[in-house]
């Protein structure tokens, strides 16, 4: 049960994700090997992008999102879901949402009202501020048993995809690739800012 409606809920995604686990899981590969291929795929997307082959690197942003939905779902389709998995897979995603931006650091790029180095803080802190609102609502115990703090506007999975059409737009001209990320930056902090609402609603007066 969550406090607040995640992207995953949705019945048409639920079933997707029970296929690709069902799919995967004859592969015969732990879960975690899935994630630490999540992490791989980021760094690889990292070295592309760095080299400005932003066609290749979006192609490995999008696979790395994808490793991330199916280290979830081969957990469940093996019935191995364990709190070490869950850990590793939180830490790696953290990880592997730095790694995707760190390389657009060193490429200069026209800036948009406020220096680009600015929106992709600004993009990071929003990502990074969406997932320690739900850690915070838990460890305060705002939230309890099984109950989880999720959704928002832009969840992780909705991050890397719009992620990865920026980079893939970048291919055509490196100015492309500015709008969606001021975008992301916007749309991120909006997502944890709802997340702190919902938490403030829950906490006891």
């Amino acid at each position: 049960m969550t406090l607040y409606k995640k992207s995953s809920d949705i019945k048409l995604i639920k079933s997707t994700r029970k296929k690709i686990g069902a799919i995967f899981n004859k592969f015969g590969l732990s879960p975690n090997i899935w994630s630490i291929g999540v992490l791989l795929s980021a760094i690889i997307a990292a070295f592309f992008i760095l080299n400005k082959q932003f066609l290749l690197g979006a192609i490995f942003v999008l696979l790395s999102g994808f490793f991330d939905i199916v280290d979830g779902a081969v957990a469940r389709a093996m019935k191995k879901e364990t709190k070490f998995g869950a850990y590793l897979d939180t830490i790696i995603d953290r990880y592997s949402e730095f790694i995707f931006i760190l390389p657009f650091t060193m490429l200069e790029l026209l800036t948009f009202i406020m220096p680009f180095s600015f929106w992709l803080f600004l993009y990071l802190f929003g990502g990074l501020m969406t997932t320690y609102a739900k850690a915070a609502a838990k460890e305060k115990e705002i939230v309890k048993g099984k109950w989880e703090l999720k959704g928002g506007i832009l969840e992780r999975a909705e991050r890397v995809v719009l992620l990865a059409v920026a980079i893939f737009a970048g291919a055509f001209n490196i100015l492309y690739f500015v709008y969606p990320i001021i975008a992301l930056a916007i749309l991120s902090n909006i997502s944890a800012l709802q997340r702190i609402s919902i938490a403030f609603k829950e906490c006891p007066s």
